[in-house]
């Protein structure tokens, strides 16, 4: 249905604000507040310390980044890795649906892989600074 190809820089948009609020606001506590235990229960994980500070600012600013349009694809690919680990190391044993299970986090990443091919569209920041603006077909 090639009217609603019109629609696609509406769902990038869509996708990239949905995805990068919900990552700000579980990064949010962690960056500022947070860290400190954020650094303990990553290594409780047996994973390095220093995977919390990755984790942390893919998620916050890695969110602010997707909502603004503005380096999009790597940010994605950041949340998209933190998510990864998040379903490998801290989900994965609960099942789909159990409690506490990946089902969340699968969508994350789903939403961020997404958003590594695709880019994010027209209505952001990033097209804005190459020169472009509003509806502009590729």
């Amino acid at each position: 249905m090639p009217y609603l190809d019109r629609l696609q820089p509406l769902a990038l948009l869509l996708m990239r604000i949905t995805l990068g609020v919900i990552m700000a606001a579980h990064g949010y506590p962690k960056v500022f507040g947070g860290l400190h235990h954020h650094v303990q229960f990553v290594a409780s994980l047996r994973l390095p310390g220093w995977l919390a500070y990755f984790s942390a600012f893919a998620e916050f600013f890695g969110g602010l980044l997707v909502i603004a349009g503005f380096f999009t694809r790597p940010a994605a690919l950041a949340i998209c890795a933190d998510m990864g680990v998040a379903i490998w190391k801290v989900h994965g044993h609960s099942g789909l649906t159990g409690n506490n299970g990946f089902e969340f986090p699968l969508t994350l990443a789903t939403l961020a892989f997404a958003l590594i091919f695709f880019g994010a569209g027209p209505f952001s920041f990033g097209h804005l600074l190459r020169g472009g603006g509003g509806f502009s077909k590729k």
